[in-house]
């Protein structure tokens, strides 16, 4: 089954559990066959060959999963081993009844021993679920110690146990598991902070209650997906002509800093901006504009030029490369106060963060970094990376707008909407660069569908999908330029 776009906090899948069971008419211990079903699908496509399979049971629900499974694939001819970490004796519950049904079906149950979990060919994790809420005890720690070391690959049910199920962290230890298939909807940790680390591929299953239950609460996060671009980019008619295409102002590239206004300026490009104009330090203009001549570019010696530009253009981008010495607060603060749209990011974040202040009339995208975020927050990094999604709206709150908070799965919110998360990129986008493409990319975007909120959205995904498609050849040594190859693939279909 395909991923569904809307993701829930761990609090909510449970409520939706109960309203299944309360609407519907059926058990607790229903759903947990349905589970167990569902598990051993995604382990016969993931892994067809597989014979033998070892079963790690831990204290609660998801053991009972974890049982449910492991009589289903024995009825269907696997040797299967169940290693219980916990005594199965504590179980209660649904729990207590798939234990007791693996039992009457003739299976066995044999305390932990991290050394025969190198006798199966599959491991499935079944220790923890959504429950987890401190950090894991001691003995389960231990057990989840043994099977990252194992050596074999790993089937999570639900989530990887240890993993924080909201957050997507690690809550002292954590399975790091192959595939994980997840049940009844997607859990917010599954996709945020270390969370797709943890998870591996991953396979959802509703359970058959996917569209069934009378009321759903409100998703507490969703994907970006292809609808996205769809929506900030629609074909275009065959008439067009470059205005109807935006006009872009990128104020940046301070003395010595040329680079990154030359990425942001091409980006947008790339994008589909009908014009482009890079306003930068005076010494920088060869290096700008050569090998680019589409771009317009501008000396900026004094803020008044950002202002006289602005007023012929549509939005301003303002930060790459742009240096956070006199001349360029002057410049900052002349595009603060231009009554454009604005893309900020860079030394434009570092700046607002030294003068905060909540977003002009005109609206803007803000796109900081976990260090950039942590700094308009004045918190620390940790922290932000420690709860992304809170770091998110409390910079919503402070600075208002639309804030992109980059970094792995980068997040896109907008008070009062439902925030996004970005699942694809990889970690060889941990480059010198990328910011600034993106923050070329969201504007050439914002210059064609003139919504920030769209604009950012369709923006992060598209970068996100550029650096996979330059990532092809390898991660190691991608560069920020690489990407702007792929732009134009990633915003036309």
């Amino acid at each position: 089954m395909s991923l569904p776009v809307s993701l829930y906090t761990s609090a909510q899948v449970r409520a939706m559990d109960r309203a299944a069971i309360a609407q519907l008419g059926l058990t607790g211990y229903a759903l947990m066959e349905r589970a167990g079903e569902a598990a051993l699908r995604a382990l016969r496509e993931r892994w067809p060959g597989a014979g033998r399979i070892t079963v790690v049971c831990g204290p609660g629900n998801n053991a009972g999963d974890g049982y449910v499974l492991a009589r289903l694939a024995r009825a269907a001819g696997c040797a299967v081993t169940v290693l219980a970490a916990s005594p199965p004796q504590r179980l209660r519950g649904e729990a207590l009844e798939a234990c007791a049904a693996w039992r009457a079906a003739g299976g066995t149950i044999e305390p932990f021993a991290a050394q025969a979990l190198r006798e199966n060919e599959v491991l499935v994790d079944a220790l923890l679920g959504t429950g987890l809420s401190g950090a894991v005890r001691a003995d389960l720690a231990q057990a989840i110690r043994a099977l990252n070391a194992s050596g074999r690959p790993i089937l999570a049910l639900d989530v990887p146990s240890g993993l924080d199920a909201d957050r997507g962290l690690p809550l002292g230890e954590a399975v790091r598991a192959e595939c994980t298939v997840t049940f009844v909807a997607l859990k917010t940790g599954l996709l945020l902070g270390e969370g797709p680390e943890h998870c591996g591929a991953l396979v959802f299953d509703g359970l058959g209650l996917t569209g069934r239950l009378s009321e759903v609460p409100t998703a507490r996060l969703e994907r970006l997906v292809q609808a996205d671009l769809e929506r900030a980019l629609p074909r275009r008619a065959r008439g067009a002509h470059k205005g109807d295409f935006g006009q872009v102002l990128i104020v940046g590239g301070g003395p010595g800093m040329p680079g990154a206004a030359r990425l942001a300026g091409e980006a947008c490009l790339r994008a589909g901006a009908g014009r482009v104009t890079v306003a930068v330090a005076p010494q920088n203009l060869a290096a700008v504009v050569s090998g680019r001549p589409e771009l317009m570019c501008v000396p900026l010696e004094q803020p008044e030029t950002v202002r006289t530009l602005a007023a012929r253009c549509d939005l301003v981008a303002v930060g790459p490369g742009l240096g956070q010495d006199a001349w360029a607060r002057a410049a900052f603060e002349a595009a603060l106060d231009c009554g454009k749209p604005l893309v900020v990011d860079a030394d434009a974040l570092n700046l607002l963060a030294g003068a905060p202040r909540g977003a002009p009339a005109s609206g803007w995208v803000l796109t900081p970094h976990p260090g950039e975020a942590a700094r308009l927050l004045a918190t620390s990094t940790a922290q932000v990376q420690s709860d992304r999604l809170g770091a998110l709206e409390a910079l919503l709150v402070r600075y208002g707008g639309v804030v992109a908070l980059k970094g792995a799965g980068t997040l896109v919110g907008r008070l009062g909407t439902v925030p996004a998360v970005c699942e694809p990129g990889n970690p060889g986008m941990a480059s010198p660069g990328m910011g600034d493409v993106l923050t070329g990319l969201i504007a050439g975007i914002l210059a064609q569908c003139r919504d920030p909120w769209r604009a950012a959205r369709a923006g992060v995904l598209a970068h996100a999908r550029a650096g996979d498609a330059a990532a092809r050849g390898g991660q190691r040594g991608l560069l920020a330029g690489d990407l702007i190859e792929e732009l134009r693939h990633c915003v036309n279909f």
